[in-house]
């Protein structure tokens, strides 16, 4: 007679303990911007994590564009919505500076949860960009790149031409060529205009975007991106657009499909552009360093990063906070960053995952993931080649590509266009730097 309460009781026992906290999974929001076969690794990802553990399960979340991902974000944090890692490219990082509260630092976040972190492991190339001037990293290092010079080897065969261009009067000439051999609608162009006419355009000839080795060195910079040098540049590229030499494919990277389409032979974008070009593209391609003017003293310099990072949003509960720093550790993972890299044509964030990735030999059947890495490590960085650091820098690579976008359509010569991009920019780093103190 005693039986059958005691198993009742029991029963009650074990659901209480199934459904105590301790067996709670704490969940930890990504948001990101990833897209194509970038996506399905952001995915592969989290699920690795969440199926190495059982404390913790990470939901990526894809929010749009590098822009929209971040206006979501910060429109989130102060909504009290805020995910608890968002990703956010290079740009952004003054922004994200000088959130005050909306963000944890990551080494703040590393060292309260006990997780081992030294920054020393880290490509210095890409944890300067994203710390303070006394070495504190502020971000996470994710997906970093740099621009490179993607090449239809298929089309440059097609026109005849028997090496890949070096030389910006090369590529000019080139997609000349490839014009008469039937690419009749794009000899050559490019994504994230501003990025790579200006900001990567800039670095590469070893000449400033702004004072203040281009805001690194303090908020209060002027711009200076509108020298004989850019401005014969932009005056090549508007002559160029008439016949379709040349043709401008917007501000971000939704063009980067004319190249795996195969309808522009020679595109400049992102290093990360490797899965999706991978998996799309039907020709033979590489990539190859930018171009440069060979007439500039000392260019090519080096390039400087983009991608972007993982910042931690700030108001979060301490254990959902050692979820993320989990997470961060299990991203480090040597075998994991090699196979990131590899795969994605991101870069390796870890110095072991880029010797690991040397040492096995993978640069010598795959020399295109060594060209970003060969951009960035050029010539030692000068102040003009650190980066770039510019508050509401989101806006004001919008009010770039105006300005240029009017040059290419006529209504303004280059000169005009690049004196308004630099008189306009700076009234909103005055503005910016008002808000920030």
């Amino acid at each position: 007679m005693f039986r059958r309460p005691l198993r009742l009781a029991t029963l009650l026992a074990s659901t209480l303990v199934l459904a105590s906290p301790a067996y709670a999974v704490t969940e930890i929001q990504w948001w990101h911007a990833m897209t194509g076969g970038n996506n399905d690794i952001v995915n592969r990802l989290a699920d690795d994590f969440n199926t190495s553990q059982s404390d913790y399960k990470v939901v990526p979340s894809f929010k749009g564009s590098y822009p929209d991902t971040m206006n979501a974000g910060i429109a989130a944090f102060r909504a009290g919505t805020a995910p608890h890692i968002m990703q956010v490219f290079e740009v952004g990082t003054a922004t994200m500076m000088s959130a005050k509260g909306a963000i944890k630092p990551v080494n703040q976040l590393m060292k309260d949860a006990g997780e081992p972190f030294d920054p020393n492991n880290y490509l210095p190339a890409i944890t300067g960009y994203y710390s303070t001037s006394k070495g504190e990293m502020l971000s996470f290092p994710f997906n970093s790149s740099s621009m490179v010079m993607w090449v239809n080897l298929d089309a440059l065969k097609k026109a005849d031409i028997a090496e890949i261009p070096k030389t910006w009067p090369e590529v000019f000439e080139d997609a000349k060529k490839l014009k008469a051999a039937g690419y009749t609608t794009c000899g050559f162009s490019n994504a994230w205009a501003t990025w790579a006419h200006i900001e990567q355009f800039s670095a590469w000839h070893n000449v400033p975007i702004g004072s203040k080795a281009n805001g690194l060195d303090g908020f209060d910079t002027e711009l200076k991106f509108n020298t004989p040098l850019h401005v014969k540049h932009l005056q090549t590229l508007i002559d160029l657009q008439k016949d379709k030499t040349y043709d401008y494919s917007g501000r971000a990277n939704a063009s980067e499909s004319r190249f795996s389409s195969g309808e522009c032979p020679i595109f400049l974008t992102s290093s990360g552009y490797y899965a999706s070009a991978k998996g799309t593209a039907k020709f033979n391609f590489t990539s190859a360093p930018m171009p440069y003017y060979p007439e500039v003293a000392g260019a090519p310099q080096n390039s400087i990063i983009g991608g972007a990072s993982l910042w931690v949003m700030g108001g979060k509960k301490p254990e959902e906070y050692r979820g993320v720093a989990k997470f961060f550790t299990f991203l480090s993972d040597t075998n994991r960053q090699a196979r990131l890299h590899q795969e994605s044509g991101y870069l390796p964030i870890t110095k072991a995952a880029y010797e690991k990735t040397k040492a096995d030999g993978f640069y010598e059947k795959n020399p295109i993931l060594q060209t970003p890495l060969r951009e960035l490590t050029n010539k030692e960085p000068t102040e003009n080649s650190r980066g770039l650091r510019f508050g509401n820098m989101v806006q004001m690579r919008d009010i770039w590509a105006e300005e240029m976008e009017a040059a290419l359509a006529g209504q303004k010569t280059a000169q005009a266009a690049l004196d308004a991009a630099v008189t306009r920019g700076n009234a909103m780093l005055r503005t910016f730097e008002k808000s920030a103190k």
